[in-house]
């Protein structure tokens, strides 16, 4: 079983920058692929970035060059900086712990990310 808690989101302005993290809890952290997903009001969940076990990353068209995903097996820990917001960027932003064929699935409560002048 894996916990996971999110934190670091909240309003910020336009161009501005965020520090999500997601605290992992349980000893597989390390065999999990971890994600970020966010979903907007009336829109459906997607993926913002994701790094593999190995450490391969993968971001949305949306966010390349300005957000980047990290992560640290000592600590458990994924983060997400997302620098130059903008408020398409406003969403519930969720973190995943996944195996590699899905059979181990895990989210976070989500923390929300406020992009407002």
């Amino acid at each position: 079983q894996v916990q996971l808690v999110e934190s670091g989101g909240g309003l910020v302005q336009p161009g501005g920058s965020l520090r999500l993290s997601c605290a992992a809890s349980g000893s597989s952290f390390s065999y999990y692929a971890m994600g970020w997903y966010r979903q907007a009001p009336g829109k459906q969940r997607e993926l913002v970035a994701e790094i593999t076990r190995s450490g391969i990353t993968n971001y949305a068209d949306s966010v390349k060059g300005r957000f980047t995903i990290s992560r640290d097996g000592a600590k458990n820990t994924v983060w997400l900086q997302m620098n130059s917001l903008k408020p398409e960027d406003m969403a519930v932003y969720y973190c995943r712990a996944r195996s590699r064929n899905y059979s181990v699935d895990y989210w976070g409560q989500g923390t929300q990310v406020t992009v407002s002048s």
